[in-house]
């Protein structure tokens, strides 16, 4: 179930095909192995869990240089950007980023607070697959899982001993913007090296990221849109036996988020760098003494900082000083984690997953009251039930000590597939959720012009009862022949939901409250078609968000319960293989978001009001074309329609906002790249 440990078994199964066998490496495509919360590697078909996978070919046809343009157009993902801070948050299903936990290669990635900024932070260029799980997971990955998973799987070894390669150059617009190679408009450089033979391995990557801003309606100096360097090196080293296994890797991010001030009449200016660095260890292994015992570990330490580093710039003299009646503070981050596990298979229709998970959450700095800690301990058990053929089921239960929250003693878990027939799956899941307040929920305080923050240290722990079911159906499974349909729902009430609101002593100050209830909910239905050199999915998402305010229809009269936003998307991948070339289509509507807020009147009448931010589209079309086997290019457009921001009707629109719009991206852009790949095999 633990993804590290699937991780290890996952890096065997190319030694189990054949260099060269075609047939063999189309039938493993075929299966659609997953790894995300199973016992082990296997086929999606036979997974307990409904999960979506991205595999490494729609990762590269995307030409994309984060994370976030390769999930922006999936299902239930809708992406907010705080132009303010030059941080982006993720919803999952109608949940925020808080409540979605960040994997990489298993191993939990720490953030600040609520803002999932690690999945910026990480080389796209290293990733394989990216596997996501939507509903609770917080029996088998804890705190964070309330809403899903999104696990990050890195490339790992390949079929036989060899050394590669790899380079990478891509030069993109923002919007109608451009410099080549510097300054404005986006500049990516990659080049990594990987060399293995007789069970070592060794690689290395560095990636340089420049983003030159985004002038928008802004003028002068400022940009709406703010500049970013960014360096990112990732080094791993491992080592494979017969029954044993074990690799570190080592990710780190080194970060600069420009804000540019305007020039005031004495042709002076004061800036803001916000520096991040991020140091992320992980040493993995795994021991299999017989084929039905196996045991797996995870140890990672991350030391995250982000400092704020205000200057003033003399454009008479042409000289930067340090600002010195402005902040200037460091806030540090540090998490060491461990994960064990021991699957033992007891009988053909019986196996057991146990593990342990300790990890420690520290903070210090400027803006942290304190030197805060939060420990928390963890037992875990779930076994694996084959009843009879065609049906398992794996109830699952967690055991919690927290340092600072009483957590509830166990977390309980049921999940189970079944199979209709042989052509139609039935999985249904029930998770009881649990969060404790992250240390910047709790403990942190951030104040500058466009925001003031502080943390609740009066925060309650969250919980929620969540359910989902799905129907799966291939009518097709054949090597040049696949359909697939799946449709899907879910159900979630949560508790003491952790919400930013108007702090109650003083109504200019954010904090961090807790909603007494929320729920949400919603269906899902996805299509899949692969047929010759066609490879395309069609799927839609109708989710609904609980209204508060329907609570109070004695004093605000009648309004619904839930709040519902439609989404559609498709993607379409053709590939002219004489050519040695495709082209990809990826396609998403987001509809709009509706919510209900209070108005008082002139005549202090307190009423509901509906208001809503507006939909749009988004697609991305690209083309590549391979020359040999070394080199290949790719290029086209991103963002289609245009967008930039969207119109919201909302009173207010939060502490991190830009007014009466909703800011969403920096319009049309182009983009050409070159990629060189050589191997000695």
């Amino acid at each position: 179930m633990l993804l590290f440990a699937c991780t290890a078994t996952a890096q065997d199964l190319p030694e189990k095909t054949p260099a060269g066998d075609s047939l063999q490496q189309k039938s493993i495509a075929l299966q659609e192995l997953v790894v995300t919360g199973q016992f082990e590697a296997q086929s999606l078909k036979n997974s307990v869990y409904q999960i979506r996978t991205i595999d490494s070919q729609r990762i590269r046809l995307r030409g994309a240089t984060n994370i976030q343009t390769i999930l922006n157009t999936e299902l239930g993902i809708r992406f907010s950007n705080d132009l303010t801070l030059g941080t982006s948050d993720i919803q999952l299903m109608g949940m925020s980023g808080q409540n979605v936990k960040i994997l990489l290669d298993g191993v939990p990635m720490v953030d600040r607070g609520s803002t999932r900024e690690s999945l910026g932070q990480i080389d796209i260029n290293t990733i394989d697959r990216i596997e996501i799980v939507e509903g609770p997971m917080s029996v088998i990955y804890g705190t964070d899982a309330l809403a899903g998973v999104i696990n990050i799987l890195t490339k790992k070894r390949t079929e036989s001993d060899n050394l590669s390669v790899s380079a990478r150059i891509q030069e993109e617009t923002a919007g109608k913007e451009y410099n080549a190679f510097s300054s404005t408009g986006t500049h990516n450089q990659n080049v990594g090296i990987s060399w293995q033979r007789k069970g070592l391995l060794f690689s290395g990557h560095v990636a340089r990221n420049h983003f030159g801003g985004w002038q928008g309606d802004s003028s002068g100096r400022k940009k709406a849109w703010m500049p970013k360097e960014q360096m990112l090196y990732t080094v791993s080293a491992g080592y494979r036996s017969d029954k044993w296994n074990a690799w570190y890797r080592f990710n780190g991010t080194d970060e600069t988020i420009y804000f540019l001030g305007y020039v005031n009449a004495e042709n002076k200016a004061g800036d803001v760098d916000y520096i991040s660095k991020r140091w992320f260890h992980q040493l993995q292994g795994a021991f299999k003494p017989n084929e039905k015992l196996n045991f797996t570990g995870a140890l990672s330490y991350t030391d995250y900082s982000r400092r704020t580093l205000s200057t003033h710039m003399d454009f008479n003299t042409g000289k930067r000083t340090k600002a010195l009646n402005a902040s200037q503070d460091k806030s540090v981050f540090t998490s060491a984690f461990f994960r064990g596990t021991m699957h033992y298979k007891m009988a053909p229709a019986l196996a057991l997953l146990g593990g342990i998970d300790i990890s420690s959450n520290n903070s210090s700095g400027d803006r942290i009251q304190g030197s805060p800690t939060i420990l928390e301990y963890a037992l875990f058990l779930a076994p694996e039930f084959r009843i009879v053929s065609g049906i398992r089921i794996t109830p699952g239960l967690r055991f919690l000590k927290n340092t600072i929250y009483d957590a509830p003693p166990v977390i309980p878990s049921l999940n189970g597939k079944v199979a209709l027939s042989k052509k139609l799956d039935l999985r249904f899941g029930y998770a009881r959720g649990f969060r404790s307040p992250a240390l910047r929920e709790l403990y942190f305080k951030f104040k500058d012009a466009s925001h003031d923050i502080i943390g609740n240290e009066n925060l309650k722990a969250e919980y929620s009862n969540s359910m989902n079911a799905s129907l799966a159906w291939q009518p097709v499974a054949k090597t040049a022949l696949r359909i697939n349909s799946t449709f899907g729902g879910f159900y979630n009430v949560f508790r003491d939901l952790i919400t930013t609101g108007t702090s109650p002593a003083n109504a200019a100050v954010s904090t961090y409250l807790n909603i007494d209830l929320f729920k949400t909910t919603g269906f899902t239905l996805e299509n899949k078609l692969f047929w010759k050199n066609i490879q395309a999915t069609l799927g839609g998402t109708f989710i609904g968000r609980y209204n508060r305010l329907s609570e109070s229809e004695a004093e605000l009269g009648p309004t619904p319960e839930f709040t519902w936003s439609p989404e559609i998307n498709s993607n379409l991948i053709y590939t002219f293989s004489e050519m040695g070339a495709s082209i990809s289509l990826f396609y998403k509507y987001t509809g709009r978001r509706p919510s209900y807020e209070t108005v008082i009147s002139a005549t202090n009448e307190i009423s509901a009001r509906l208001a809503e931010t507006a939909g749009f589209h988004m697609a991305d079309l690209t083309l590549t074309k391979t020359f040999n086997k070394y080199i290949s290019i790719i290029g086209g457009a991103k963002n289609l329609f245009d967008v930039t921001s969207l119109r919201n009707t909302a009173q207010e629109t939060g502490a991190h906002s830009a007014g009466s719009s909703v800011p969403m991206s920096y319009g049309r852009s182009f983009f050409l790249g070159l990629n060189v790949q050589w191997s000695k095999n």
